[in-house]
């Protein structure tokens, strides 16, 4: 078949699935009422880089935004639930009683955000900060219900601020997304330089995932080599199966000099998410998948005093081994109450025909083309997952988008008269 004929299938194979489309409702974002007064409440500020959305419920979309946005959210999390899971609601509106239910979702200005996150701050016992980076594949909807979890299913003190970057959530978008976390890294820098300002704020924890990772080291080497260092109150940096060249590591830690915050690195190195990147970035090994007992690793983490816990052996029911360190309850003993408690980091939503794709083909030449999409689209029609997927990567290749952006936009709400902001109406 030719590649001319593989791209006017394409259009049929997406109308044929879109008609039969699974997983949760869209517009999950929009508020419902509090009709369930005994579940339980997170609040949290959320930074983001991501273009607004006009879709009601979305709020914002994977695609970039020229200036950072803020808002204020706040989550109602069922009383009877797996500790763990994300109550997904099977159609709107939510139910506060059976499901994770968005009970506000207020934009805030640059001021209005300061003034949330000093009065939080304020409240809480230590007056410490957590700061959350999603990783690859993630949707807004999915960062904001599943931090909304970890607080909860930790019992973490500290004022929640999720810091989500442009992802289209889409497995066969690695490149873009990887692209949207260097986009990101001095909109998270300048995050950071308020916190480590702050007087009010006296400590900062970092949690990381994925390729979170990268930009959170990023802006964390940034911020050292333009101050100097880093400020005492940075306190623990957590690497949850950081998607990160080892080399690169070397170079932002060193970077970063002395002190610097307690690194605790965890790795799988039968991690199949990170073998994936490997393949991609050159054969080198990613820092989440390295064996931490052998040479040269084991002697430099020890020298960069980074703690490191392997989870090689630990069985999970995660598919791809990316989020062991959330799921095994002997790792959450290790990471303590505080910060974390058993909670899955990403909701990925990687289908079958996703798995099989990266699986049986060279990643780097089939993801994204005409040939691997042909390939899922069997499986696409039986799966769910893989069904919500191949909307976005059939549209990334026909050039039929559904209006999403294709460059970075403006604040529209700061500038509507913006060339760029009336192409959105």
């Amino acid at each position: 078949m030719t590649a001319g004929r593989i791209r006017r299938l394409l259009p049929c194979l997406a109308l044929v699935l879109l008609a039969g489309c699974g997983g949760h409702p869209k517009g999950v974002l929009s508020p419902v009422a509090d009709t369930a007064p005994d579940t339980s409440r997170v609040d949290m500020l959320v930074a983001t880089t991501r273009a607004r959305s006009t879709v009601p419920g979305e709020m914002f979309t994977g695609e970039r935004a020229r200036t950072p946005s803020f808002a204020q959210m706040r989550v109602s999390l069922p009383k009877v639930r797996k500790e763990g899971d994300v109550a997904w609601p099977r159609k709107l509106p939510s139910n506060p009683k059976t499901d994770f239910a968005t009970l506000k979702a207020d934009e805030l200005s640059l001021e209005g955000a300061k003034d949330w996150l000093n009065a939080s701050v304020k409240r809480n016992r230590d007056q410490s900060v957590l700061v959350f980076i999603h990783g690859f594949n993630n949707r807004f909807e999915d960062s904001v219900y599943r931090f909304a979890q970890i607080v909860h299913d930790s019992d973490v003190h500290s004022t929640p601020v999720l810091v989500t970057w442009p992802s289209r959530g889409s497995l066969l978008a690695y490149g873009y997304d990887r692209e949207s976390t260097n986009y990101t890294r001095n909109a998270l820098e300048t995050l950071f330089q308020y916190l480590a300002k702050d007087g009010t704020v006296k400590e900062v924890n970092v949690l990381a995932h994925s390729m979170g990772n990268w930009l959170a080291l990023e802006a964390l080497r940034q911020m050292a080599i333009r101050n100097g260092g880093l400020p005492a109150k940075f306190k623990n940096v957590m690497l949850a199966a950081p998607d990160v060249d080892v080399d690169v590591f070397r170079s932002q830690i060193e970077d970063m000099g002395e002190p610097h915050p307690q690194f605790t690195l965890f790795v799988s190195q039968d991690d199949k998410a990170l073998a994936f990147s490997r393949r991609v970035w050159g054969n080198i090994p990613r820092l989440g998948s390295i064996d931490p007992e052998t040479a040269p690793y084991k002697t430099e983490l020890a020298d960069y005093k980074v703690s490191v816990i392997d989870l090689t052996k630990i069985k999970v029911s995660d598919d791809l081994n990316h989020s062991k360190f959330a799921e095994s309850p002997q790792v959450v003993q290790l990471i303590g109450a505080r910060l974390s408690e058993g909670q899955t980091l990403t909701d990925s939503r990687v289908g079958l025909g996703d798995t099989i794709l990266a699986g049986t083909t060279h990643v780097a030449a089939a993801a994204g083309s005409a040939a691997g999409l042909v390939l899922t689209a069997p499986v696409a029609v039986l799966d769910a997952d893989t069904r919500s997927n191949y909307a976005n990567h059939v549209g990334g290749l026909t050039g039929q988008d559904g209006g999403t952006q294709k460059i970075a936009v403006k604040n529209c709400a700061a500038t509507p008269a913006d060339r760029a902001c009336r192409k959105q109406r």
